[in-house]
């Protein structure tokens, strides 16, 4: 059986630290094409994986019959119209989180991805994670008991990313502490709780920290450094309430704040037992038994999440099946995050349709 050649379209910080190396990891892929505005990312790409073509243009791509799968690592704004280009191209599509800036981008995606029956997966790489599914397993199976409300946080200090830059910006980004770390977050929750119906939302975004740019005091940047002379319009925090047919959850997320310590963690609340799962790392289980009170912490082997999604991807492309990370599936979040972004400009609680 031949190898499925891949394109990579943006040749930034997810594609050289996740994606690349799990498609080179997969003996059924191999990469045809390195494509960045940058050009020069592109060719380092080429000279550092021995492997591939660099391009600027990823009409190349679109062109190229031979290429099967393409794996989106781009800025946001950017998502719906190259995986749209690349799903009516006859490709199948792998398109990094968010799916899009807003929930009528993501829409759309999902549209073209039923007319043209290719894959689009989106990169909600803890579908993919050991422990993630090990505490879904968990709840499916009653372990928890009745799994009334999930608590979720992911505050951090002074860690906005590249200030004024492309994260910082809305009409690239689509948001910003929200749809960057929340994405992920609000993912997990769905996933371990079976994908539930959203009812209503209430949430407030606000940008505070980062709006006096020249005054922001950090320790580090991870996608500086800062331009001051670029745009700051996004939420650095954000507070939530989300009803569903399942549980109710509530949210606290901060790209910044003024609390020193870094809260990222989710818990799922039960009836019979709860859990404390560390983002990332492990979990916690509390219950009770016999009249003593138990706290366990489950030793497993955990295989690197970013291969486990790409080998999905490629078995999906192969098959046709659907992953966790189908657009049918993946869209909830977007929809949950735009009814967010849409109470807080509101002001008011929004009803889920």
């Amino acid at each position: 059986m031949s190898k499925i050649k891949v394109a990579i379209i943006g040749c930034g910080t997810i594609a050289n630290s996740a994606h690349i190396k799990a498609y080179l990891g997969n003996p059924d892929a191999e990469i045809k094409y390195f494509c960045d505005i940058i050009k020069e990312r592109a060719e380092k790409a080429v000279q550092d994986y021995s492997c591939g073509e660099a391009v600027e243009d990823y009409n190349v791509i679109l062109n190229d019959p031979e290429v099967e799968a393409v794996s989106i690592c781009t800025p946001n704004h950017m998502h719906a119209k190259i995986a749209i280009d690349c799903l009516r191209a006859g490709k199948h599509v792998l398109c990094e989180k968010p799916a899009a800036r807003t929930y009528a981008e993501a829409l759309e995606m999902q549209k073209v991805q039923h007319e043209t029956g290719k894959v689009l997966n989106i990169g909600v790489v803890n579908r993919f994670n050991t422990g993630v599914n090990i505490i879904r397993n968990m709840i499916q199976n009653g372990d928890l008991g009745e799994l009334y409300h999930v608590y979720v946080s992911f505050r951090s200090h002074r860690s906005i990313p590249g200030l004024g830059g492309a994260f910082t910006t809305k009409s690239i980004a689509g948001g910003g502490v929200l749809i960057d770390w929340g994405v992920h977050f609000l993912d997990i929750v769905m996933y371990c709780s079976g994908d539930p119906k959203p009812l209503t939302v209430t949430g407030q975004a606000f940008s505070k920290l980062g709006r006096d740019m020249e005054n922001y005091s950090y320790l580090t940047m991870w996608a500086g450094p800062p331009n001051y002379e670029g745009t700051y319009d996004v939420d650095d925090f954000v507070t939530a309430m989300i009803r569903t047919e399942g549980p109710t959850v509530t949210v606290n997320g901060a790209w910044a704040q003024n609390i020193g310590v870094s809260e990222m963690y989710i818990d799922f609340l039960g009836d019979k037992a709860g859990i404390r799962l560390q983002y990332g790392k492990d979990f916690k289980l509390y219950s009770a038994q016999n009249g003593a009170l138990l706290e366990t912490t489950p030793q497993f082997n955990a295989r690197d999440m970013f291969q486990n999604e790409i080998d999905s991807f490629l078995k999906c492309v192969r098959t046709g099946e659907k992953s966790p990370a189908h657009i049918d599936t993946v869209i909830l979040s977007s929809k949950i995050i735009q009814a967010i972004y849409d109470s807080s400009d509101k002001r008011s609680e929004i009803a889920v349709d």
